[in-house]
């Protein structure tokens, strides 16, 4: 029996990166606080998603509280055919399932996210577009990966955007790991 605080997996567990994932993308906009419960709908129907989380501490009847919150509230994305995106609409937690149309473009965008949830590192949403200087990790466990760099609380960031959403997530950085990405 599924306990209801138990978080679905971010994806399924047959699946090591997000990038091995074959088919469409769509963008699933969930109706409010729905996306963990699409994630097990989905998981249960064997259907490929992507649910990005990342922890969260909140104070709720005066007791301090630790959980798994998405990254992105109000979306999951969903990986498969025609009948995946049916089957997902079926739930009935979604309001739409936007079609991607950059679907390389999202994919290397979603993989960065991964790849900084994966590393453990702390990731805060940053909701709205970044402006500044595009970088790559140069090197340690995010080499490869590009964002945009700003600076917030006198640190230094790096800003991982998901540009369909107009959102993303930062992240702390050494500037010594960066490079201006070409």
């Amino acid at each position: 029996m599924l306990k209801l605080d138990q978080n679905p997996p971010m994806s399924p567990d047959h699946v090591s990166s997000i990038t091995d994932l074959a088919g469409h993308w769509w963008v699933g906009h969930t109706k409010a606080r729905s996306e963990k419960a699409l994630a097990w709908d989905l998981l249960h129907a064997n259907i490929d998603y992507f649910l990005p989380m990342i922890k969260r501490v909140t104070f709720s009847g005066g007791r301090k509280r630790h959980g798994m919150q998405p990254l992105f509230p109000g979306y999951v994305f969903i990986c498969g055919d025609q009948s995946a995106r049916y089957r997902a609409l079926l739930t009935h937690r979604l309001c739409q399932a936007i079609p991607v149309v950059d679907r390389q473009h999202l994919v290397d965008e979603l993989s960065a996210i991964e790849l900084a949830i994966k590393s453990g590192l702390a990731l805060e949403q940053y909701p709205f577009a970044a402006v500044g200087n595009r970088c790559r990790v140069a090197k340690g466990p995010l080499q490869g990966i590009q964002g945009v760099v700003i600076r917030r609380n006198n640190t230094t960031r790096l800003v991982l955007q998901v540009s369909v959403l107009g959102n993303g997530a930062s992240l702390e950085i050494d500037t010594d790991l960066l490079e201006p990405a070409d």
